[in-house]
């Protein structure tokens, strides 16, 4: 009475399917352990023994569905399990923001006396800062809202930079938006938004352009805006100490750079900006009085402050032992009020100014970081700290600077932050100052703009109203929906189901998703119906449910009860039962062939087989249990073709995929080689042939093929031909073959006035030949077709190929092109001949080819040759480090620009004579040699002087040998010679303006130029001397 489903669980003894006898049910297990209580029952079923019961175990029928909360995730060995799948989300409370992404568009709207936001369009933080400096200063606000071009007209864009100022002014003022994109200003200064510019240079650069532009308006409050609001009178004092002669030299200034290294505060800073200045020794001063170079002292006077004074703190600096800019985090304390009288010329002079703002940049790299902007507000005084779109007002009305001190700090400081006094504050990362000495309305014209941009903001932030309405009245009906059907998905007992696939009823309950329709193809094995592999990712539910969800959403094939496979089972059945039984039919096999086989009994197999027939046997099970799944992503149920397609495929493949094909020739009959196969008895070919039913078989009397022995017969024929025709052809021309008594362009011969010419590629494959005739095809043709031009003419005189353009050909005694012409084809004779003519001076010698040069196509081959020595992209140069002409070793590693080239490994290079001069390189014999370059001619037909034994000269390498002090870079010819020394600072650490390059003795100085303008041509050696600061310095105080 024992179920033979054998299946268990802690429930009790009998088995919970239909079965009605005593067992086990199931206890629920993970995935593997499901797996193999589904097929435990093989081992006393045979596969023709298979009834129903067997089959709905395999198909896992009878396990019992989970209940929710007894799994944390879904089941997917069990079909019956529903728990898990995305259910949870509707089948409790509710909550409607769980219907859709949208998030309140009313959290994009300005609040009530709040400031608007800039957005940050990539790397545009610096500019944003300014732009709220800029906005908060009511008279330049004021007064930039006169600006005028043209009148505006009803449908009026800006246009001008001006103009965006304006717009980009109004909507800062006006908008609804919590904040703007400023991107029309940005597009109109021409700024690259992923690219961090200098905060302090786009400062300068921005009021000098916008007051070169208002400047041009007939307002003259618009002309003189940036004059009066930012600009300041100064001059340069020098003062003759032979004479006592003063010399101002009257300037305008728009802020006051201050150098902040060695100082703690403001004072000092200032200070040491008007501090007087001693010019003595080589930096005299040219005295008019005295008509000579005299002692002398030298200070800035201030002579008027501007209504805002912009103070700039010089954080970022060059390191001229870097190359590189820093910044320097020295704190630098500020007060509130700053009371600029007793630095102005005019004593008594009160002049006191507010901090108005300060901006902040946030990092310790100066060339990275993040910029804000703490401003005063000029109505109420209360600070707001600007961070892009972020906007924060600061408690009581004061400027808090020690949160921001504190972000984005990467090292340690040593520096301990000094205690400030009431009334000041410190900062290391504070880079500009601004001090300042009634409600403001737009002009119509402008309010117009805003108005419309206020009116889209509003009809937006409707549109995604309603969205979040419609996706909510959406999800309340699917949960609806969900909660009728999911209570009708479990399959009762004894009643009909259908399957569905498990991933579908995920998506349908995720309502992020759109749900498609109901797809089983995936699940069909080779006979049509569900595959017994493919029940774990299906979900057997009720036949109500599946036609409720059939109806809405469509799909198919249908998938019941009806379409278990009792085939598949059947198969799966036999192959696991072989799979027990393998390693006890290897031990048989293993003994019964070491015995040798009754005469005429026998079956041939090959020994590589026989070897690994037990690997094979569990490839050929496997593939066996895998050739009802799916192939190409189409289901097997299509029908056999694919399976036809399949077999074609494996047996196009070279590796071994069933027993025996080791020995089955290319025309499907027994191969000719005994050595790769032995004779086995009956009985162990029985064995084997249960576990490979389709290998080939061949008994003890199968005769080898036949049209492999005639092939092989006529290849041992064709390989003796190919022998003797390779010993004919080496003595007929053993020179040729052994590179000895070479003709050469350099010195021609004596003995005759005529040489032939061949490629040099048909030399080569003639050599692999002779060296090897049984391996290599012969030789049939010479193609000096390759050598010549559309037009049948010579490419090459004789001068090119004594300049490089004979690498590729090779040269032929006439004896030897008598030979060449009986043995090989030949397209086209080639040859150059010398002719000696006597004159009056002595005896000329001019060379002639046959067939003659084509001038047209040489002059465009050459000028195709010095385009692409000029157009180059991604090509290799060399730059030597030298002082006084000697090489030195080049600087420690260190990080380079991806633009230049990996280093090779340097070998020892033993200094010797001649090495200054990089056109020579030294031999063994110590003379020496001019360098063999990249044009150098190969050695077949090398023009190089031959040694006294008549052996032609070794073979160069045409690769540049890199020297000790050398780096490889990689540039293109469009590339500009500013470029070049930035990699160049990159490779040894030397700054831009401390190189002096050439090239071929010529230097390079127009950093402007092009590479390709310049000369420098792929495999260049550029020659570096590094111009030290001393020499920099005295050239610069000779030009002072």
């Amino acid at each position: 009475n024992i179920c033979s489903c054998k299946i268990r669980t802690s429930s009790g003894p009998l088995c919970q399917g239909t079965h009605g006898k005593l067992g086990f049910s199931y206890r629920m297990a993970p995935r593997v352990q499901l797996e193999k209580a589904a097929w435990r029952w093989v081992d006393s079923v045979r596969p023709e023994d298979i009834h129903r019961e067997h089959i709905e175990i395999a198909y896992r029928i009878c396990v019992p569905p989970c209940k929710r909360g007894a799994c944390r995730r879904n089941c997917k060995g069990n079909p019956n399990c529903l728990v898990g799948i995305g259910e949870h989300a509707w089948l409790g409370e509710i909550n409607e923001n769980s219907f859709h992404n949208i998030d309140d568009p009313n959290s994009e709207r300005r609040d009530k006396n709040t400031f608007v936001g800039l957005t940050n369009l990539g790397a545009t933080c610096y500019v944003n800062t300014f732009l709220q400096v800029w906005f908060h200063n009511l008279e330049l606000r004021r007064t930039l809202y006169l600006f005028l071009t043209i009148f505006p007209f009803s449908d009026y864009e800006p246009r001008s930079i001006c103009e965006h100022l304006q717009y980009l002014f109004a909507l800062l003022q006006n908008s609804n938006r919590r904040y703007i994109d400023p991107s029309g200003l940005v597009k109109a200064l021409g700024l690259d938004t992923g690219q961090q510019q200098d905060a302090q240079e786009f400062s300068k650069l921005f009021l000098s352009l916008l007051e070169d532009t208002l400047s041009k308006q007939k307002n003259p409050n618009l002309q003189n805006v940036i004059q009066l609001q930012f600009c300041g009178q100064m001059s340069y004092v020098t003062v003759c100490n032979q004479c006592g002669r003063a010399s101002p030299l009257p300037s305008r200034y728009y802020e006051l750079e201050l150098n902040i290294q060695g100082h703690k505060n403001l004072t000092e800073c200032v200070t040491e900006f008007l501090k007087e200045e001693k010019l003595d020794g080589d930096n005299r001063y040219f005295c008019e009085s005295c008509q000579s170079k005299q002692n002398a002292t030298r200070r800035i006077k201030l002579h008027s402050l501007p209504h805002v004074l912009n103070l700039q703190l010089m954080r970022f600096i060059f390191d001229r032992q870097t190359g590189h800019k820093k910044k320097l985090n020295t704190f630098i304390s500020f007060p509130e009020q700053l009371d600029m009288g007793p630095f102005l010329e005019g004593k008594g002079i009160k002049c006191v100014y507010e901090l108005s703002a300060v901006l902040i940049h946030r990092g310790v790299s100066a060339y990275s970081g993040h910029y804000i902007a703490h401003v005063r507000d000029a109505r109420t005084s209360d600070w707001y700290k600007f961070n892009d779109e972020e906007i924060e007002k600061m408690e009581g009305k004061k400027l808090q600077l020690g949160i921001e001190e504190d972000i984005a700090e990467t090292v340690k400081s040593q520096t301990r932050k000094p205690k400030c006094s009431k009334g000041y504050h410190c900062s290391r990362n504070a880079y500009m100052l601004v001090y300042n000495g009634s409600p403001l309305s737009v002009p119509g014209f402008l309010q117009r703009l805003v108005d419309r941009d206020n009116r889209k903001f509003e009809e937006w932030c409707l549109e995604m109203a309603d969205m979040r309405k419609q996706s909510v009245d959406k999800g309340k009906a699917k949960h609806e929906e969900v909660k009728e059907l999911y209570e009708l998905l479990p399959a009762e007992d004894g009643q009909q189901y259908e399957f569905v696939p498990l991933e579908w009823l995920k998506k349908w309950l995720d309502d992020s998703t759109v749900t498609k329709e109901i797809d089983n193809g995936n699940f069909l094995c080779s006979h049509g119906k569900l595959h017994p592999d493919k029940v774990g990712e299906a979900k057997r539910i009720s036949v109500k449910a599946a036609e409720l969800l059939f109806d809405r959403y469509g799909g198919g094939p249908r998938l019941d009860g009806s379409t278990l496979c009792e085939e598949c089972v059947g198969q799966r059945c036999r192959v696991l039962r072989l799979k027990n039984q393998l390693a006890e039919d290897y031990k048989e096999v293993t003994n019964l062939v070491k015995g040798p086989p009754k005469s005429d009994e026998g079956y041939w197999v090959g020994k590589t087989s026989l070897r690994s027939w037990r690997q094979l046997a569990l490839e050929q099970l496997d593939e066996d249990e895998e050739e009802t799944k799916h192939i190409d992503g189409k289901t097997n149920g299509e029908g056999p073709e694919i399976t036809a397609t399949k077999e074609n495929q494996d047996e196009d493949e070279e590796e071994m995929k069933t027993f025996n094909e080791d020995i089955l020739c290319r025309h499907g009959g027994l191969s000719i080689l005994e050595s790769e196969r032995r004779l086995v008895t009956e009985e162990v070919w029985s064995k084997l042939r249960v576990y490979f039913p389709r290998a080939p078989q061949f008994t003890q009397l199968q005769e080898p093929c036949q049209q492999c022995l005639r092939l092989e017969r006529e290849g041992k024929e064709n390989e003796a031909l190919n022998r003797m025709m390779a010993s004919e052809q080496k003595s007929s021309l053993l020179n040729l073959f052994q590179e000895k008594n070479r003709p050469t362009l350099t010195k021609w011969p004596q003995e005759t006035d005529i040489l032939y010419i061949v490629p040099l590629f048909f030399v080569d494959e003639w050599r692999k030949f002779i060296r090897r005739p049984t391996k290599t095809t012969p030789v049939s043709s010479v193609g000096n077709s390759l050598l010549l031009c559309p037009h049948g003419g010579f490419m090459f005189t004789h001068d090119s190929m004594l300049m490089g353009d004979a690498q590729h050909i090779a040269l032929l005694w006439p004896g030897e092109w008598e030979v060449i012409s009986r043995h090989f084809l030949v397209d086209q004779p080639i040859s150059i001949c010398q002719i000696s003519q006597a004159t009056p001076n002595g005896s000329s010698v001019e060379y002639t080819t046959q067939p003659e040069l084509c001038r047209d196509c040489r002059e465009g081959f050459i000028f195709q040759q010095q385009r692409d020595m000029r157009e180059y992209a991604q090509a290799t140069v060399y730059v030597r480090k030298v002082i006084d002409d000697k090489r030195v070793s080049a600087a420690p590693e260190v990080n380079v620009s991806g633009s230049e080239a990996e280093d090779e490994r340097e070998e020892p290079v033993t200094k010797v004579d001649g090495e200054r001069d990089p056109d020579f390189s030294q031999i063994e014999d110590g003379a020496k040699r001019q360098r063999l370059s990249d044009s150098t001619i190969g050695a077949a037909a090398s023009p190089a002087p031959m040694a006294s034994g008549g052996k032609s000269g070794i073979r160069r390498s045409t690769r540049h040998r890199k020297l000790r002090g050398e780096k490889a870079l990689i540039v293109s010819a469009n590339q500009t010679l500013k470029e070049l020394k930035i990699q160049i600072m990159h490779a040894f650490s030397v700054a831009p303006f401390d190189q002096n390059l050439s090239i071929d003795g010529r230097c390079l100085t127009d950093d402007s130029a092009t590479l390709g303008s310049l000369g420098v041509i792929p495999e260049s050696v550029i020659c570096l001397k590094v111009c030290t600061a001393f020499i920099l310095d005295l050239i610069l105080n000779l030009n002072l």
